[in-house]
C-alpha cells in the first residue's frame, strides 16, 4: 500500500513537472529550477520528520501541517526571508493546484494546503542610478584589454536595453540586427520575444566586439564570452559589474554607497524613461512585462517628482464641505 501511495506523489511530481511545467506552461529553465528546489526541501523535510524515505512517501504527507511546519523551518532554521519563503509556498500552491486536477482523491488535501496564505512583508524600493553615476559604471572597464572591451559592451547593452542578465547572456549573433533601425532580439520569460532598438554607441561597440573575436558571421556563436571562449554566465556578469563598480566608485565615491546589481541598470533605464514622460504601455513593452500592472509596481516616483507633486497639492487652495449622509441609512452608519 505504501508502494501504491508512494509511486502515486511520483507520478504526480513527474505530470507536474514534465507536462504541466513543461509542456503546458513552457516554463523557463529558471522557473522549472526554482520550483524544482522548492519541492525537493519540502519531500526532504518530509521525510526527515515522519522517518520515512522519499520514495516511500504518499500525497498525504504533504498535508497542511507538514506544509506549515515546513515554511516555519525556512525562517527559524534555514533563516531565510519572507520573500523567499513566500516563493517557496507559491511553487507549492502550484504544484497542488495541479494534485487537485490530477487526483480527485486529494482534492480536500489540496484545498487545505492551497488555504495557505503568504505573509505580508514590505517591498525595499528598488534604487536607481542618475547619469553620471550610470555612466561613470559603463566607462569603468579598461578597454585597451579585451576583456575591458567586452566588459563597456555588456554594460553598455544593459544599460540601453533594459535587459534581463538572461536574457543579455543569452543573446547570439543572429540575434542581432545592426544596421539601420538597430535592434537586438530578447527571449524573456515564458518564451517571450521582443525587439528593442539599439543606440549608436550600443551599435557600434558591438560591431566592434564582433569584428575583433571574427564572428560576425556566426549566427548561433554567443555574443559574450569568458576568456575560456564559453558563454558567459549571470555569475560572470555579476562579477565584471562588481569591479566596474569599485572602479567607477574611486572618481565617484556616490557609486560606492549603493548596491547596485544588473537589475539595478534595468531599472535605472525604467526611471529615466519615466521622468523623461514616456508612457507606462511603451516602457512595458520595452521591458517585457507581461502586464503593465507589473511595469505600474516597478516604478516608484523618485524624489523629485514627489517634490512637485506636493508642491502642486500646497498650491491648489482646496477647503471641501465636510461630507453629510445623504438618508438615515448612512447616517446610522457614520453614527457607529
Amino acid at each position: 500500500m505504501i508502494k501504491q501511495t508512494g509511486s502515486t506523489l511520483a507520478r504526480l511530481l513527474e505530470s507536474f513537472f514534465r507536462q504541466h511545467m513543461l509542456a503546458q506552461r513552457r516554463a523557463s529553465p529558471e522557473t522549472i529550477s526554482s520550483y524544482r528546489d522548492s519541492m525537493r526541501l519540502l519531500i526532504t523535510f518530509a521525510s526527515e520528520r515522519i522517518a520515512k524515505r522519499p520514495n516511500q512517501l504518499s500525497i498525504e504527507d504533504l498535508d497542511r501541517d507538514t506544509v506549515l511546519l515546513f515554511l516555519d523551518h525556512l525562517e527559524l532554521e534555514r533563516h531565510n526571508s519572507i520573500r523567499t519563503r513566500n516563493t517557496r509556498l507559491a511553487a507549492i500552491h502550484s504544484f497542488f493546484h495541479h494534485v487537485a486536477s490530477r487526483d480527485p482523491v486529494s482534492v480536500n488535501l489540496a484545498a487545505e494546503v492551497l488555504g495557505i496564505e503568504g505573509k505580508k512583508t514590505t517591498k525595499p524600493l528598488l534604487g536607481y542610478l542618475d547619469k553620471l553615476d550610470l555612466d561613470a559604471i559603463i566607462a569603468a572597464p579598461n578597454r585597451n584589454i579585451w576583456r575591458g572591451r567586452r566588459d563597456y559592451t555588456l554594460l553598455l547593452l544593459l544599460a540601453r536595453t533594459g535587459a534581463r542578465v538572461s536574457e543579455c547572456i543569452g543573446v547570439n549573433v543572429g540575434d542581432l540586427t545592426l544596421r539601420r533601425p538597430a535592434h537586438v532580439l530578447l527571449r524573456g520569460k515564458g518564451g517571450k520575444q521582443r525587439a528593442v532598438p539599439l543606440t549608436k554607441d550600443a551599435v557600434a561597440a558591438l560591431n566592434a566586439l564582433l569584428e575583433e573575436r571574427g564572428t560576425a558571421a556566426q549566427a548561433q556563436a554567443a555574443v559574450f564570452v569568458n576568456s575560456r571562449k564559453h558563454r558567459l554566465t549571470r555569475f560572470g556578469v555579476n562579477h565584471l559589474l562588481r569591479r566596474a563598480v569599485h572602479t567607477a566608485a574611486k572618481a565617484r565615491p556616490s557609486v560606492g554607497t549603493k548596491a547596485i546589481s544588473p537589475h539595478t541598470l534595468r531599472h535605472t533605464l525604467a526611471m529615466h524613461l519615466l521622468q523623461a514622460g514616456i508612457d507606462l504601455v511603451t516602457i512595458q513593452s520595452l521591458l517585457g512585462h507581461a502586464s503593465v500592472n507589473t511595469t505600474h509596481q516597478y516604478l516608484e516616483a523618485d524624489l523629485e517628482m514627489k517634490r512637485r507633486a506636493l508642491e502642486k497639492c500646497a498650491a491648489a487652495e482646496m477647503n471641501p464641505a465636510p461630507y453629510q449622509p445623504t438618508d438615515e441609512v448612512l447616517a446610522l452608519l457614520e453614527s457607529l
